[in-house]
């Protein structure tokens, strides 16, 4: 993430300095910008002769306190480790001028508790990009709870500068929009497979070719890799307990050293190329569970006042390419619907994690039943 961050500002205009812990690590980042540099020029998206002024224009060091010592924006796309990241936030905030903002990549730790490490907590924000930085659209602006509204500003004039579309995150909630309703819904198909009730495949194939999406959840999972799936599953699970309860399934894999494609082996054998899902089984799981317990998340986010219909839409759409957001769907099925499966689970199960979000009860007791009664998450004239 970090070399993809660097050449997208890079490519913008900006002068960057890229830093890393060893000279070998950012030997690589630089090889790497130079191999895709190289394919955008293949697909004249950069012209050619802009390949080297491109790469002119980022310096590579080891030395942190060397590198931002003038910076005015700094990104920080180090592991995801709340420690690790204090540790950094803490030493950036030392050598950076008084006016520079520091900005983290997490892609669900608190933005928060970051700040506190520094003295310029107002100058905090999150900036989460999404992999690759250079091609996907979408970044997940985040406002800590000190944050300033002219750091989110700029922050949000910065990405656009870049080409990206900025969704703002309004709370620092853990994993912010995007990954709060993949895992949602991750974490219920993981049940369905672990509880017996559902064959991978049959879950994959539905969301698949049933709900649209470009991967099944479990080939998803396999493709960002399982470690990480696991840590934002902790992460948000720690946050909001048995609504985010994370499944048994992901910690056996990973101690079995089966962390997705990158080891060739998760929920799929990777060894041999990419999983195969069977149409045939498509429609083998129930695509109105799938759809239900999105939408329910998606109305926590705005119950909480993380964000609006629009951007949570957006969001999924860009980050995740859902054909559809959370909220047209929930509009489109009907909400009554919604309630309703939802209700079916919880009674199955009792598990927190298909209870009906406060909101949607509200809206469903107005008669906001979404486009059949001209009124749910968006008015329908």
């Amino acid at each position: 993430m970090g070399h993809g961050i660097a050449q997208l500002l890079a490519m913008a205009g900006f002068e960057v300095t890229l830093v890393d812990v060893s000279d070998e690590a950012l030997r690589r980042a630089m090889d790497k910008i130079a191999w895709s540099l190289g394919k955008l020029a293949e697909k004249r998206r950069v012209k050619e002769e802009e390949v080297n002024v491109i790469k002119s224009r980022i310096r590579a060091t080891v030395n942190l306190e060397e590198a931002v010592k003038e910076a005015d924006f700094v990104v920080e796309a180090v592991p995801e480790d709340l420690e690790l990241k204090k540790r950094v936030f803490s030493a950036i905030d030392k050598a950076a001028p008084k006016h520079a903002i520091l900005a983290t990549n997490t892609s669900s730790l608190s933005i928060t508790e970051l700040s506190k490490v520094t003295r310029r907590p107002d100058k905090v924000v999150g900036v989460h990009f999404f992999n690759p930085p250079v091609l996907m659209e979408l970044v997940e602006v985040v406002k800590g709870d000190y944050t300033s509204d002219e750091t989110v500003n700029v922050t949000l004039e910065l990405t656009r500068k870049l080409g990206k579309k900025p969704i703002l995150v309004k709370k620092d909630v853990r994993g912010f929009i995007v990954n709060r309703v993949l895992l949602s819904m991750f974490n219920d198909v993981c049940w369905a497979i672990h509880r017996g009730e559902a064959a991978m495949e049959a879950v994959d194939a539905t969301i698949k070719y049933k709900a649209g999406l470009l991967m099944g959840a479990f080939e998803l999972a396999d493709y960002l890799g399982l470690d990480v799936a696991y840590s934002v599953s902790k992460v948000i699970e720690e946050a909001y307990g048995g609504r985010a309860k994370t499944c048994p399934l992901l910690e056996k894999l990973i101690k079995e050293g089966k962390l997705g494609q990158k080891t060739g082996a998760g929920f799929y054998d990777w060894s041999v190329g990419r999983p195969r899902i069977p149409f045939h089984l498509a429609g083998k799981f129930d695509v109105q569970r799938v759809y239900s317990v999105a939408v329910n998340e998606a109305a926590w986010l705005i119950h909480e006042g993380v964000a609006e219909p629009n951007d949570i839409d957006t969001a999924m759409k860009l980050g995740a390419a859902w054909p559809s957001g959370p909220c047209e769907l929930g509009d489109r099925i009907g909400l009554d619907v919604v309630i309703s499966k939802l209700k079916e689970l919880y009674a199955k199960h009792g598990a927190e994690m298909y209870k009906p979000c406060p909101l949607l009860e509200e809206y469903v007791s107005k008669g906001w039943l979404g486009r059949k009664s001209g009124r749910g998450f968006y008015s329908y004239g």
